[in-house]
């Protein structure tokens, strides 16, 4: 059953710098099982179960995510997988490759990883931890940096099952340096342990930022690196926006700060070298609806009028990334 997913990072991390998150974690785990009662998680895991084993002839993770390509499959093959997956939907970050099968995502995950990857540390031989990692995309970017072990946190039981169907794909020993882990950034231990961090897309969804940042502090060893990419708006260093009720149609948006007012959050944390690297404005091309996510996006919750403005009439969604060591 679905603990048995854990068990190699168990083993893996018990002569690790992570060893000490043994204290805590197998217990979490298994109340997580206990509870899982979503409607759909036993029908997730069963559909899992059915995905065909292939020998992918090719498998890609420096330039973009794609395990096998089309030749490796027969026709009847790659309609089996792609229903399949078409059952997880909807796929939010990406795009992934499967024997030929495009996962076209809502978001261009691959525009924000070229964005920010020109601005960090190598991660060659570091343990790599993605705070809010979704279903992963980042992860198997950062796998594809030769990390020596990557690791995500996102307590989302949808994004687990997305991250299990694609690990199914690729046989490769480096599977096994790459975990999603169904835990919230406040069930972490201060681990102190990880060489970078990543949190992209999860500061303004925090109540209280400022915690937040600490928690992200704690999973750093002295001298490591956090890379954070969130909304902001434009201001001064006492600029720290709070919308309404919903921010482009979304419920959970508390704090948008400017890129100076979290430069100062973050010096009061105890964060040094802070270096604001990039700043973008989401465009409808980069977040958009796709055939694996047919929902509404973010064409629709900007102003038809004027696409600077969200449809609340605030700015529209500005993504700063910004490069911290501890």
């Amino acid at each position: 059953m679905a603990v048995t997913w854990f068990n190699d990072f168990y083993k893996q991390i018990a002569d690790s710098p992570l060893s000490h998150w043994l204290e805590v974690l197998p217990a979490q785990i298994a109340h997580w099982q206990k509870e899982q009662l979503h409607g759909d998680f036993n029908k997730w895991v069963k559909l899992l179960d059915k995905l065909p084993k292939t020998q992918p002839s090719k498998i890609e993770l420096k330039n973009k995510v794609e395990f096998g390509q089309v030749e490796d499959i027969n026709d009847y093959t790659q309609k089996h997988i792609t229903g399949l997956l078409k059952q997880f939907a909807p796929w939010r970050k990406g795009p992934f490759d499967l024997h030929g099968i495009h996962i076209d995502t809502e978001w261009r995950s691959d525009w924000k990883w070229d964005r920010v990857k020109p601005h960090i540390h190598s991660l060659k031989d570091r343990y790599v931890l993605d705070v809010g990692c979704g279903s992963g995309y980042h992860m198997w970017r950062m796998l594809g940096e030769d990390a020596k072990m990557v690791v995500g946190a996102d307590p989302s039981q949808l994004f687990l099952m997305q991250f299990q169907a694609l690990k199914h794909f690729n046989p490769s020993p480096n599977n096994h340096n790459i975990h999603l882990l169904p835990v919230g950034v406040e069930q972490l231990p201060e681990l102190k342990a990880f060489d970078t961090v990543f949190s992209m897309g999860v500061l303004y969804h925090r109540r209280s930022p400022i915690d937040f940042l600490y928690q992200l502090k704690s999973q750093l060893r002295k001298g490591g690196e956090l890379i954070l990419e969130t909304l902001v708006v434009e201001g001064d260093e006492t600029t720290v926006f709070m919308p309404g009720e919903r921010y482009a149609q979304m419920r959970n948006v508390w704090y948008l700060p400017s890129t100076a007012a979290l430069t100062v959050w973050m010096q009061r944390v105890g964060f040094k070298n802070i270096k604001v690297v990039d700043l973008d404005q989401t465009s409808i091309e980069e977040q958009r609806a796709t055939d694996w996510m047919d929902g509404q996006s973010l064409v629709d919750f900007l102003d038809p009028e004027d696409n600077n403005k969200t449809i609340e009439g605030y700015p529209a969604p500005l993504r700063a990334v910004i490069v911290a060591q501890v």
